[in-house]
């Protein structure tokens, strides 16, 4: 039951911070017995990698989206641009499921 410091994100997710302080069970310098618990929680206004990873993942989906509507505005003569778009948008679609995925498993750990 060491104690160490909790960085609380924007987005509701948080991660460990440093050791803080030892516990009554370990007395050995340099190391933890294993159990964490929370000395302060530290707010961070930014939001946690998964996340910015999600949101530059939508807003590159955003654009292939874009591109497509404005490539069937100005004609069919981009059919080939357009497919490998949908492509773009399908793997763009799997790797955002996977991250969500990611951090709904990171949240149920706990």
């Amino acid at each position: 039951m060491c104690f160490f410091d909790q960085h609380r994100f924007a987005c509701g997710d948080w991660k460990w911070g440093y050791f803080r302080q030892h516990c009554n069970r370990e007395y050995r310098t340099g190391e933890t017995c294993g159990m964490k618990l929370i000395m302060q929680t530290v707010p961070v206004s930014q939001k946690c990698k998964l996340c910015e990873k999600i949101e530059t993942k939508l807003r590159r989906r955003s654009a292939e989206e874009d591109r497509i509507n404005r490539w069937k505005r100005e004609g069919g003569k981009f059919r080939a641009s357009i497919d490998r778009s949908y492509d773009m948008i399908k793997s763009l679609d799997r790797e955002i499921s996977d991250l969500r995925n990611e951090r709904t498993k990171k949240r149920l750990v706990v």
